[in-house]
């Protein structure tokens, strides 16, 4: 069985970024991008997918956080998409409704190679910790254009805007350990095309 993993590198006046993305880890992350917050939501996102993620970002936080957060979202996607190959066995579809409190999040993905993303909440609070929760959006934005992946948010449920983006990406995690998951009836790709 290949190894799904891959490494990612990108470097800009903005941002230097490392990040390596292993599907079949066991959830393991070292994480450090210079915002608390943010930190925390991708490690959570790496233990609730089994996902191992070690990420090294340098980026203008004397601006904001925006450039950061945009750019690892978009080195996560390139990551995720060539770890993923050519999915051969993919299951390739995943949702997963996550509680966290007050919030309850659905999220559902199709990792079938072309990129739409839709966010159905909006949040109260400028910020939680150092991360601007504008910046969220950006986030999974970025990281279905590059991965390739039809990615859907809904609220269902929640106030409390550390719950919600918190149940964001645990439910993402979820969603996508499914999508990336392996069927054992199917031998090759999950479409008539005979490739995604």
């Amino acid at each position: 069985m290949e190894t799904r993993k891959s490494t990612v590198t990108r470097k800009t006046r903005e941002t230097d970024i490392v990040l390596a993305v292993d599907l079949d880890g066991e959830g393991n992350a070292d994480v450090h991008t210079g915002i608390g917050f943010f930190d925390h939501m991708l490690s959570s996102f790496a233990r609730h997918g089994y996902f191992d993620l070690k990420l090294d970002a340098a980026g203008d936080l004397a601006v904001d956080t925006h450039h950061t957060v945009e750019d690892v979202g978009i080195v996560l996607g390139q990551a995720l998409r060539e770890a993923a190959g050519e999915k051969r066995g993919m299951n390739r579809y995943g949702s997963a409704v996550v509680p966290m409190d007050d919030a309850l999040i659905l999220c559902a993905v199709d990792f079938g190679g072309r990129p739409y993303f839709q966010m159905d909440l909006d949040f109260t609070v400028e910020r939680v910790g150092e991360l601007e929760t504008e910046t969220v959006r950006e986030f999974f934005q970025a990281v279905s254009c590059s991965a390739g992946m039809n990615l859907h948010f809904v609220k269902m449920a929640g106030t409390n805007n550390h719950h919600l983006i918190e149940a964001m990406f645990k439910a993402f995690a979820r969603a996508l350990d499914t999508a990336t998951g392996r069927d054992g009836r199917t031998s090759g790709v999950l479409s008539t095309k005979g490739i995604l």
